[in-house]
C-alpha cells in the first residue's frame, strides 16, 4: 500500500543561523565605498564632457 511504503522527509527542528551572509547591497551601502565610487564617478564624467565640449 502507499501509506506503508512513505518515508518521513522532514528534517526536525534546525535552528535559525544567528547571522545572515551579506551580500552586494551591503557592500555598497559602506560609506568609504561610495565615496570613491562617487570620486571615479565624477572624473568619468569632467572626462566625458571635456571630450564633447573642448575638443
Amino acid at each position: 500500500m502507499i501509506g506503508s511504503e512513505m518515508f518521513e522527509t522532514s528534517q526536525g527542528e534546525t535552528p535559525a543561523p544567528t547571522e545572515e551572509p551579506r551580500g552586494c547591497l551591503y557592500a555598497l551601502s559602506q560609506p568609504p565605498l561610495m565615496i570613491f565610487l562617487t570620486v571615479i564617478g565624477a572624473l568619468l564624467l569632467m572626462a566625458a564632457l571635456h571630450d564633447l565640449f573642448l575638443l
